[in-house]
């Protein structure tokens, strides 16, 4: 593998566990991995002599940029990336919203998950994210089993590194869940490609580019039995487990109708806590039950852009930082976000905890925090997320000398949250290699991609 050094670099953010910011510094990057930080030795002054330069294969020239760690995605829905601004379905919350967009979801197949993806996680790149986790639950019965298969594809031509989450619904209309029955699955059926999953993708290791996840959609749409045997699988294959939890009041009522227990307390019953596990969302979680993940060590994707277009509510995220939850933040599916824009979701998380709790809302390093180290943490991938010598290479950098950040260079920590930054960054490295380049996708044809998934989006929301 070839080296990489990032050099001359104005700031770099390093997320570690003083959370430092470094000056004037090169990154030495070698087989994907950070071999060396130190100062630059571009001269300061006419007076100064150049320090001895270090060689690489491929060098970027960082100055005038920040560097930041790679941010970390822990929930979306890839193949939404195809039916994003329904107008139909903008006014409708969640229970009803599903209802609507099953119906066009139905007929996704493998072409459309595939160019789903490449859209969806091009766009993370292009906004710094360097590893992306994707819950996919729809398996139409025509659609076949290679859904999963195909997103990894994408994630591979891309070079982002990847947690495909194989998700599951087994519960139709008919049994009193949410989906049509049209769209559910055999529990066998399920768990046989899980384990097929896992045996042919998933790789534990620090720098691996893809792993499997296990993730039943949520409480409404799965049985009891799947739930318990999807966890035992999960945990005799080391691998995690996801769902959807606590993100409506709908749900809290229908999990109380027809369970007797609130929604945490029922996944408590089905074995489904522990530091294996994360939930998406949480909007709806007591001060007891907030208590509950941190003693179990259990995580939550803050999804906060989601959760206020289908008014969901706001997830307490100051109450799970101050009780040392696992916390990440997640862009969730393009339908209800409508984009795929990591740093957009650093900015609206942080303003979003500033209206309602105002001084008392975490800052803009905290939520900077939980979009890097809060996400390595919650998807287990500890090594992720910090710029630091021994980890994986992956970071991004913003250009801070373009008009829309002057003024900005006191903070380089607090600028995602305060600024954004609302153009594509300058580049996205992922495990040595870089994948976005001034703002362009380095491996695919960016207008050809367009065209061809416009093609399949049309079709798709036509049906």
């Amino acid at each position: 593998m070839s080296s990489l050094l990032i050099q001359n670099a104005t700031a770099v953010v390093t997320m570690n566990e003083g959370r430092e910011t470094l000056y004037g510094v090169d990154i030495l990057c070698d087989d994907g991995v950070i071999q060396s930080i130190s100062q630059s030795g571009k001269p300061r002054s006419p007076h100064e002599s150049a320090v001895p330069s270090i060689s690489a294969d491929a060098v970027i020239d960082a100055d005038g940029m920040i560097v930041y760690p790679g941010l970390i995605n822990t929930h979306h829905h890839l193949y939404q990336s195809m039916t994003r601004n329904i107008s139909r379905v903008q006014h409708l919350e969640l229970f009803d919203w599903l209802k609507a967009l099953y119906q066009v979801w139905k007929g996704i197949d493998e072409e459309a998950v595939y160019y789903g993806a490449l859209v969806g996680l091009g766009e993370l790149l292009k906004s710094g994210c360097t590893t992306s986790c994707d819950h996919h639950y729809v398996f139409p019965k025509a659609a076949g089993y290679r859904l999963i298969d195909a997103e990894l594809e994408a994630a591979a031509e891309l070079g982002i590194r990847m947690v495909a989450c194989r998700g599951s619904m087994s519960k139709g209309e008919k049994h009193g869940g949410l989906p049509p029955d049209n769209l559910v699955e055999d529990i066998d059926d399920i768990l046989q490609d899980s384990e097929r999953l896992i045996n042919k993708y998933h790789d534990p290791s620090a720098t691996s580019m893809r792993r499997i996840a296990l993730a039943p959609c949520s409480p409404f749409s799965v049985s009891d039995d799947l739930m318990r045997e999807t966890a035992s699988i999960a945990r005799m294959s080391g691998v995690r487990l996801h769902t959807h939890l606590a993100e409506t009041r709908d749900e809290e009522l229908d999990c109380l109708e027809k369970t007797g227990m609130r929604p945490l307390a029922y996944m408590e019953s089905l074995g489904w806590l522990g530091p294996d596990v994360w939930f998406a969302h949480g909007v709806h979680f007591t001060g007891d039950e907030v208590n509950l993940l941190a003693v179990s060590s259990t995580g939550v994707a803050h999804c906060p852009t989601s959760n206020m277009k289908l008014s969901s509510g706001r997830a307490g995220l100051e109450a799970f930082l101050e009780a040392g939850v696992p916390v990440g933040l997640g862009v969730d599916g393009s339908a209800s976000n409508d984009c795929s824009n990591m740093i957009s979701e650093i900015r609206t998380c942080y303003l979003l905890h500033r209206l309602e709790l105002g001084p008392c809302a975490p800052r803009p390093e905290d939520i900077l925090h939980v979009a890097t180290v809060g996400g390595a943490s919650v998807i287990g991938w500890p090594e992720l997320g910090r710029i630091a010598v021994g980890h994986p290479a992956d970071m991004f950098a913003v250009d801070a000398s373009n008009f829309d950040w002057v003024g900005a260079e006191s903070g380089p920590m607090a600028a995602l949250a305060t600024l954004g930054c609302q153009r594509p960054v300058s580049f996205t490295i992922v495990a040595g290699k870089v994948v976005v380049s001034d703002g362009e996708l380095v491996n695919v044809d960016e207008p050809t991609l367009a065209e061809q998934a416009r093609k399949i989006s049309r079709r798709l929301c036509a049906s």
